[in-house]
């Protein structure tokens, strides 16, 4: 794949500035402040509300969950168990099992099925400690304390991940059902287990470096990485149990038959029953700040060191909906990342850009566009759900329904009500099959990638 960098040249006005000397904040600053805000007694009342809760609980604005209620035009006609993440990042995987479990459920005619997160999360961690480690043979001449060396050594194992990370983990390894790998207390609680391998993996790094600048070959950097990657093996069989070559699958369809699978591997699995081939999904992004019906990827992104990477279409946000619109009202369920921390209501499973009131605590709105949120680090892709409905009034989207993996406990049932709005200004990116899409939009996949830099938030990893 050829790829067509951004300029990396471009001079930082940093450079071009001599520093100043800083203005303080002097006690004649605060006096003023202090009189201002105590001369408006909304203040008080402000103070008093505010200061007992989450200001998305006390400024929640009652009329927009009025007029969003959790009723829609159009809905999958299968609501299987809501699934959780506990306190783990796992929700790229869990939001695309779930929609792989949904085709299953329908052919199978199951009541209910859970694949195994866990399984994919284990060789998840394994690929990207081989991915973190190969990348420091790739930087050996790169200065240590610059930001590319630095920004690999910050979070090499990260929990979170993007789509075509588990289309290559699920193309390599398949899958399993979840009773044949289930949850243990580190995948449900990772950060200790990801502290650990995040430690040893940098010991390598000073180690792989030395090496080097002692002479090491290419290959006996390589052999060396190769038994470092034993450690985190060992960690992951320990903290998460090995995952199994063979399993037998054994179910009761919803006419109380009995059905039973014996001796498949996961990948097998994965071919033969999931039948859901996800090399024809695309990631489609909307980035205001770059051009739309271009292919982008980031550099240094990924997990699996033989696949493709990730690639991305980038396409305006009216285009988005639409193609997922469709997509739901032909009954099917949509991927989807978003910064799901953005103006939401948790108790009442909404997230709509009037859903918090700051105007009348604190006298001020949040007016950013999209495109500068973006490139001033306000937001980026920080969760994936899955789409499972749409209310449609007049033809237009007015809200959408959302199938989360936070457990039954959160939101209504565990589901989300988004708003058109929200959709517009916090959705980053939704995941369709090429035939779903026009000819127009494939085919961009055919173009050099445009490559942005490591830390570019479109390089954010759901979580």
């Amino acid at each position: 794949m050829t790829v067509l960098r951004l300029n990396p040249s471009a001079t930082s006005s940093y450079g071009r500035h001599i520093r100043t000397k800083m203005d303080k904040v002097t006690a004649t600053q605060l006096s003023t402040y202090n009189d201002e805000f105590n001369a408006d007694v909304k203040n008080k009342l402000a103070t008093l509300t505010v200061s007992r809760d989450a200001y998305s609980e006390a400024l929640g604005d009652r009329s927009s969950y009025l007029q969003h209620p959790a009723v829609f035009s159009h809905k999958l006609s299968i609501d299987p168990p809501i699934t959780n993440q506990k306190r783990s990042g796992r929700c790229w995987i869990f939001a695309c099992l779930n929609i792989l479990r949904l085709q299953m459920m329908s052919e199978y005619k199951l009541e209910e099925l859970e694949l195994s997160q866990p399984f994919v999360f284990f060789y998840d961690k394994l690929e990207k400690a081989n991915w973190f480690l190969e990348n420091v043979l790739a930087t050996m001449d790169e200065d240590v304390d610059g930001r590319v060396v630095q920004y690999l050594l910050k979070d090499p194992v990260n929990d979170g991940g993007q789509f075509d990370m588990i289309v290559a983990l699920l193309e390599k390894y398949g899958v399993v059902p979840k009773d044949a790998y289930p949850e243990t207390f580190h995948t449900s609680n990772s950060s200790e287990m990801d502290a650990l391998i995040t430690s040893r993996l940098r010991e390598f790094a000073v180690q792989l470096r030395q090496a080097h600048d002692e002479g090491a070959s290419a290959e006996e950097l390589r052999e060396r990485k190769r038994e470092m990657l034993a450690d985190v093996h060992r960690v992951l069989v320990v903290s998460l149990g090995q995952p199994p070559e063979q399993v037998t699958w054994s179910f009761y369809d919803k006419d109380k038959k009995f059905h039973e699978h014996r001796d498949i591997s996961p990948l097998e699995f994965y071919k033969n029953y999931v039948k859901v081939d996800c090399t024809r999904l695309v990631s489609l992004i909307n980035d205001p700040r770059n051009a739309y019906m271009r292919k982008y990827t980031v550099q240094y992104l990924g997990n699996v060191a033989e696949s493709q990477g990730v690639r991305y279409v980038n396409i305006d946000i009216d285009a988005m909906k639409l193609y997922a619109s469709r997509v739901i009202r032909s009954g099917r369920p949509v991927w989807f990342g978003c910064d799901v921390g953005k103006f939401r209501i948790s108790s009442k499973g909404l997230l709509d850009t009037s859903a918090v009131d700051y105007k009348s605590a604190f006298n001020f709105t949040l007016g950013s566009t999209k495109a500068q949120r973006l490139q001033f680090g306000d937001s980026a892709m920080t969760h994936a759900m899955v789409l499972t409905g749409v209310h449609i009034e007049d033809g237009k989207p007015v809200r959408w329904r959302v199938e989360n993996s936070w457990g039954d406990t959160a939101g209504i049932k565990g589901y989300l009500t988004l708003t058109d709005a929200w959709f517009s200004e916090y959705v980053y990116q939704i995941v369709l099959d090429k035939s779903d899409l026009p000819e127009r939009v494939v085919d961009v996949l055919d173009q050099d990638a445009v490559e942005l830099p490591p830390w570019d938030p479109m390089g954010a990893l759901a979580q």
